[in-house]
């Protein structure tokens, strides 16, 4: 089975994929929260044998933060008691 996922409200699917690999939901910004239902997930037949399923809702989720790329290029700078690192 196929899976669509819309947008709460819509009727055109907003991401596709299937069963066995997922459907990405993508261009959401770090950080975001999205509740229940704001997205549904439905199935489809990709043979077209069957008509699609009843969508239900998605269950809530937070998009992950981004993560803040390592220092490179560290410079250390001896002082009287310990160092001063700074990031080049």
């Amino acid at each position: 089975m196929d899976l669509n996922i819309y947008k709460k409200g819509d009727s055109k699917a907003a991401f596709t994929g299937d069963e066995t690999t997922g459907v990405a939901i993508t261009g959401l910004a770090a950080g975001t929260s999205v509740a229940a239902g704001d997205y549904q997930a439905s199935a489809v037949d990709p043979t077209g044998k069957m008509a699609e399923s009843d969508k239900v809702d998605v269950p809530a989720f937070t998009v992950n933060k981004a993560k803040a790329p390592a220092p490179t290029n560290l410079k250390v700078t001896p002082t009287n008691d310990g160092a001063t690192v700074t990031a080049q």
